[in-house]
């Protein structure tokens, strides 16, 4: 038998997955790592490159020990991470700053560039598809201002994925999908653009080569051997970000394709055979993990944080009848919610709004149009209701998605922790007006990595042709016309009201659920 292995550096924690030639997962192992604040800099968080890959090389021991298998047998090892996070590099290759992808350090930098280059965020969103918000540029002039001493020696800057592979091979390269989300990148060339750090005083000579997912860069070291107990010489692939490489392991590789990613943050991604950019700038676009792609992509925040906060603050009876049912809370929570009405007797949750990528930020959490009646308004009611508003909000953002690409679809996959709920794909079936498909695959993110070092070493022809022979679908959900009219008059109530929520926020009488770097109100 043989395999094909993937490192998965999440933003909570770093994942060895090991595949065989079929897809099907054979071994895991996972520990959970932590981002340290930066003394003195509020929102900093740093990426620990020394605690973290010890921590991926016992993960990688662990999978070896738990499958039984000799390490010679694995084909090839790839990985995916969490975007927007860099690592920074001296001369010899050494490790000496890394952030996070959730490093919220730079709001200086961002109301500089947006103050002193006015129209620099347009142009550059242009090029890149990115805006400031979750950008490189904002991260690294921080380090310029405030680590000047270890600017000077940086040499190369690369994403999180690339560093792990760096470890294991020693040799640095980039991948378009995980590199374009700094925002210094071409998303017509598909290769970094330095001119953009010229323009705003950064060095322009730091910028690893590019290579496209699936290309062998380089062979397991002699260092990376002792370290992880893989055979020396087990060639290593280039992968990507886990978004992008989430869709290709749910089959999402051809132009035209849609996939909802259902985790903690819920991605609308709809693949696109040009990059075209958004007129309005609200909707960010990326370099697809298959060449010749790319995917336009909109975000909700906090569906998973919020229907936590549900369960916390209110269901403890629930969470108790659960495990005396030997069930998953969210299942019973799902079955009381089938018994209310679509619509959910007109409650308004105010959560995530949709995507506005320049001028990113969310009202405060709030729960309108509640009654006073316990049935109504009681536990069962406002779980349907912030179901369906994750729903109505991933509608509008690909509405607004389809409206500047000219995409149209009438299906999309379902896929991440909300997908195992039947009601709530359901419900984004009705609310979407699109068929849903369900896939069986739950790691999605890894096993697109793994098919990334199988393209890479000859075990798979194309991505494309991998991914429509190893997935296969669990569920699938048609909308109901008649729900779908309801959800209609639903989704504009609920635009109205966040209108007039945002409005509180810009006058400083309520505080955003989350703001992007730079937002200033008032």
């Amino acid at each position: 038998m043989r395999y094909l292995l993937a490192l998965d550096s999440g933003t909570s924690s770093g994942r060895a997955v090991l595949f065989d030639l079929n897809g099907t997962q054979v071994a895991v192992a996972q520990e959970e790592w932590l981002h340290h604040e930066e003394p003195g800099f509020p929102g900093s968080m740093n990426f620990d490159c020394s605690a973290n890959w010890a921590l991926l090389a016992r993960s990688i021991r662990k999978v070896l020990h738990d499958a039984n298998i000799d390490p010679a047998d694995i084909l090839g090892i790839s990985a995916t991470s969490m975007r927007e996070g860099i690592v920074l590099y001296d001369e010899a290759g050494r490790e000496l700053w890394g952030c996070a992808n959730v490093d919220a350090r730079t709001d200086e930098q961002v109301r500089f560039l947006k103050n002193h280059h006015p129209d620099l965020e347009e142009r550059f969103y242009q090029v890149s598809g990115q805006t400031f918000a979750l950008g490189g540029l904002p991260r690294l002039l921080w380090v310029q201002q405030h680590r000047p001493d270890l600017y000077d020696r940086v040499r190369s800057v690369s994403m999180i994925g690339d560093w792990a592979l760096m470890k294991l091979s020693g040799e640095l390269v980039s991948d378009p999908s995980n590199a374009g989300t700094t925002g210094i990148f071409s998303l017509h060339d598909r290769t970094w653009a330095p001119d953009m750090c010229r323009q705003v005083g950064l060095r322009d000579d730091i910028f690893p080569p590019v290579a496209e997912t699936g290309t062998v860069i380089g062979r397991v070291t002699r260092q990376a051997a002792d370290e992880t107990g893989l055979a020396v010489g087990t060639p290593v692939v280039v992968g990507g970000g886990d978004v992008q490489l989430g869709c290709a392991g749910l089959g999402v590789v051809r132009p035209g394709q849609c996939a909802v990613l259902g985790g903690t943050f819920w991605q609308e991604l709809v693949n696109m055979a040009e990059p075209i950019t958004d007129p309005g700038m609200k909707i960010r676009v990326n370099p697809h993990v298959v060449p010749g792609q790319w995917q336009a992509e909109a975000i909700v925040f906090f569906v998973g944080f919020m229907t936590r906060w549900f369960r916390d603050a209110f269901c403890q009876e629930e969470v108790r009848i659960a495990k005396e049912r030997g069930v998953d809370v969210y299942e019973l929570l799902e079955e009381q919610a089938r018994e209310v009405p679509v619509g959910s007797h007109g409650i308004l949750p105010i959560f995530s709004d949709v995507m506005r990528y320049n001028r990113w930020y969310h009202a405060a959490p709030s729960l309108l149009n509640l009654s006073l009646d316990p049935v109504r308004s009681g536990k069962a009611a406002i779980f349907r209701a912030l179901q369906e508003n994750a729903a109505i909000v991933t509608a509008v953002n690909l509405d607004n998605i389809f409206s500047f690409t000219g995409v149209t679809s009438e299906e999309l996959v379902f896929a991440g922790g909300a997908s195992k709920g039947t009601l709530w794909s359901q419900i984004l079936a009705d609310v979407t007006g699109m068929r849903v498909r369900v896939p069986r695959v739950r790691e999605a993110p890894a096993l697109g990595a793994a098919v990334a070092a199988g393209v890479g070493v000859g075990a798979y022809a194309t991505f494309p042709e991998a991914m429509e022979e190893l997935v296969d679908w669990e569920h699938e959900f048609e909308p109901d016309a008649e729900h779908h009219a309801i959800y209609r008059e639903v989704r504009d109530r609920w635009q109205a009201a966040y209108a007039a929520q945002r409005q509180l926020v810009d006058a400083g009488v309520t505080s955003p659920m989350w703001k992007a770097p730079g937002i200033t109100f008032g």
